[in-house]
């Protein structure tokens, strides 16, 4: 009979190791690595057939449940699909308890919500609760910690289900401490089969790390159907809920919300939103026309350019990819001749929103041109476009969408690359300015090479 071999893991991050070690290597913590026991599993002759079934089968079309909160249900997707898991994470205090707060108190209305807590007491729930006027609903309210208990209350199963959090769940499977990489695979792997036998949907919050991810197992992202990231700035009042999986809709979908005295609002028109405090002309400001998810978001781009004493000039970005920056400010140097090498060079996207799509180049290079030289971008002016090393302005996808976002709000002249080929009923004061180098970029603000 073949010796069956030893496998360990770490505690705390989950790597593993053939042997046991006293320090695990990746994360550095003591006293950590334990023994992975197999679980022994059946013969083959105790194993049942699988039933296999076909792609195309009409019980397999559901309908989404609306919670009537728009940018909640735009981002799962348009609605919530009865037996899904959906992970929420984001930093604390951020208002990820009351988003699904107010989402469970709207939809108690017309289905079977239960919320359990293993961070808070009932009084301190129904505290919020009347805060944010959610304590007329017909929510129904725990507070427990096991995930044996949980299941077996909930045998038949309701409409929805949230747990806040997963890392204060334990199962009495698994002996060790709550939080553990263990006990969150244990426990959500518990739940996703409770939630697919029974048709429940459940939501799950979990709390982040210092770097901003979710804590515990990769797998546990692996493992859900969703997973959602709230976002926020501590001293912003407003709120972004991003996607970044979800089975059920479009990855990278973003919900706005304003954070006010009696809860989160929904923001309809983030573009205005980010658009507010334009009033004044002044030089290393463009507004960029980008895409986020399903819709067009109109926002600011902003750079200050200045005079650097040190050896080696700063590079501030918040909001961008700072590897970009330096990407563009090579690209306008090399070919444009434009030294930013004695500046320093500070970015920011307006109202706290992230911007990864790489259209955003030709906004973030008018910018940097505008405050070197001190020419003014007119506020109904806005960009998109990608730059490549070469200098070259490449085309971007749904054009015509970011043309008719920024039509909408008033923007009379749009700057956007050549080789989008765009035909479009327009009116007559919106003007389409293409270009197609960076060299044509320079010539818009009036730059010659060597400007200095």
């Amino acid at each position: 009979m073949a010796k069956s071999e030893k496998s360990f893991y770490c505690n705390e991050c989950g790597a593993r190791y053939p042997k046991w070690l006293g320090r695990c290597e990746d994360c550095g913590q003591w006293n950590s690595i334990i023994e992975d026991v197999p679980v022994n599993g059946k013969t083959l002759s105790n194993v049942s057939n699988i039933e296999f079934t076909g792609l195309s089968r009409p019980e397999c079309k559901v309908d989404r449940k609306l919670s009537d909160i728009g940018e909640f249900d735009r981002v799962l997707g348009g609605g919530a699909v009865p037996g899904s898991v959906i992970l929420i994470g984001g930093d604390p205090g951020i208002g990820k308890s009351t988003l699904l707060l107010q989402a469970l108190a709207a939809l108690s209305q017309e289905y079977d919500c239960v919320y359990i807590s293993g961070e808070e007491s009932s009084e301190q729930i129904c505290l919020r609760a009347s805060r944010l006027g959610a304590d007329g609903s017909n929510v129904k309210l725990a507070c427990e910690t096991n995930v044996d208990a949980i299941i077996k209350s909930l045998k038949d199963g309701v409409d929805f289900l949230v747990i806040d959090s997963i890392q204060t769940l334990q199962s009495s499977s698994v002996d060790s401490i709550p939080g553990t990489i263990t006990q969150v695979r244990s426990c959500a792997y518990e739940l996703i089969h409770f939630a697919k036998t029974t048709g429940t949907t459940v939501f799950l919050v979990g709390h982040v790390t210092k770097d901003g991810a979710i804590a515990g197992p990769k797998v546990l992202e692996h493992m859900v159907d969703t997973v959602l990231y709230f976002e926020g700035e501590r001293g912003n009042s407003y709120r972004i809920l991003r996607a970044v999986k979800n089975r059920y809709g479009p990855c990278d979908e973003l919900g706005i919300f304003e954070m006010q005295q009696h809860g989160l609002v929904s923001v309809a028109n983030p573009s205005v939103l980010f658009l507010t405090q334009r009033d004044n002309e002044v030089p290393g400001t463009t507004v960029f026309s980008g895409i986020e998810g399903t819709r067009p978001i109109l926002v600011e781009v902003q750079a200050l350019v200045a005079k650097s004493y040190f050896a080696a000039p700063r590079r501030t970005v918040v909001g961008w990819d700072i590897n970009r920056l330096f990407t563009i400010l090579a690209v306008i140097e090399s070919k444009c001749k434009i030294a930013f090498s004695d500046r320093d060079v500070y970015l920011s996207i307006a109202g706290g929103l992230k911007i990864s799509e790489p259209a955003g180049d030709l906004a973030v290079a008018l910018s940097l041109l505008s405050a070197k030289s001190g020419n003014i971008i007119e506020n109904h002016t806005c960009a998109f476009g990608e730059i490549g090393l070469t200098g070259e302005i490449r085309s971007v996808s749904r054009c015509a969408e970011r043309v008719k976002e920024a039509e909408k709000l008033g923007f009379k002249n749009i700057i956007l690359p050549s080789a989008n080929k765009f035909s479009k009923e327009m009116s007559s004061d919106i003007r389409l300015t293409t270009v197609k180098t960076i060299l044509d970029v320079v010539a818009i603000l009036g730059l010659s090479r060597n400007h200095e």
